[in-house]
């Protein structure tokens, strides 16, 4: 006899079938191995219930890191979509961050938050790059939520779009670059008109956290920092962990005034998250 499907709510709202396998999987690209990703997905489906949120069973599986994974590396990893979604109330800007990681990607950074005059009126651009390769120029739109369950719409597609045509004379391509899914008429409008779109989860295999976790371009919030930590890496424009296995600690101490021993115990965490 088949087992009773287990029903669980998404953060939007919609329910769906509890499925361990996802569990499994997202442990895996968290960087744990199969045998601890395995115990944990195990552990999580002999408590998830009929009803149960995802943000509860994100919480089961992040305590369940913690136990399973002896280096606890995987259980940092785990939170990179909640240490984005972080980043907004610490002081850090989207769109530097995105600047930060289509530069690794072949970009030269040109412009971030300017006033460009097109055809018949002015536009506020986030990110204007251009490809070192080829000369090609983007301008490029920055979508941020700091919360769960919102998709990035059509809407956003459409005046990405619409700014493009008053300033196709300048501008080679347009790209749409948001930290959550996208909706479905935003990628079938945006696959139409040959938008370029980065979201989570895509493309496929080629989404905002894949391009991440190739290059290790991890924010710091992804270490667990306290506010005052957040608030002071800020103000000293540190964004990604690699800034912080690179800086000279003593130096980096007297700026934010957080401890040396404090900083060292974050950069050696640093270190074995980009190992």
């Amino acid at each position: 006899m088949n087992k009773k499907a287990i029903w669980i709510i998404k953060a939007n709202g919609t329910r769906v079938p509890f499925d361990k396998y996802k569990v499994k999987t997202t442990c895996i690209r968290a960087g744990a191995n199969r045998k601890t990703a395995k115990t944990v997905a195990e552990r999580i489906g002999r408590k998830v219930k009929d009803g149960m949120k995802t943000s509860e069973i994100y919480k089961m599986v992040l305590e369940a890191l913690k136990i399973e994974d002896v280096g606890k590396i995987a259980h940092h990893k785990y939170r990179l979509k909640e240490s984005i979604m972080r980043m907004g109330p610490a002081g850090y800007s989207f769109e530097n961050y995105v600047g930060e990681i289509l530069r690794d990607y072949g970009h030269n950074v040109l412009f971030t938050r300017t006033i460009e005059h097109g055809k018949c009126v002015k536009h506020e651009i986030d990110l204007v790059t251009e490809i070192i390769s080829t000369g090609e120029k983007y301008i490029i739109e920055c979508k941020y939520h700091n919360m769960s369950g919102i998709y990035t719409g059509l809407k956003e597609s459409l005046y990405t779009h619409a700014r493009f045509l008053d300033l196709d004379d300048k501008y080679d391509h347009e790209m749409l670059v948001c930290n959550t899914k996208l909706s479905d008429d935003a990628i079938t409008y945006a696959k139409c008109i040959g938008q370029q779109t980065i979201s989570w989860r895509y493309p496929p295999n080629k989404g905002l956290e894949s391009m991440i976790e190739e290059k290790g371009l991890y924010p710091v919030t992804i270490l667990g920092l306290n506010r005052y930590e957040l608030e002071s890496l800020s103000r000293n424009n540190m964004m990604l962990i690699r800034d912080l296995v690179k800086s000279d600690l003593n130096m980096l101490s007297r700026e934010t005034r957080i401890s040396y021993q404090r900083l060292q115990r974050l950069q050696n965490l640093a270190t074995q998250i980009l190992e």
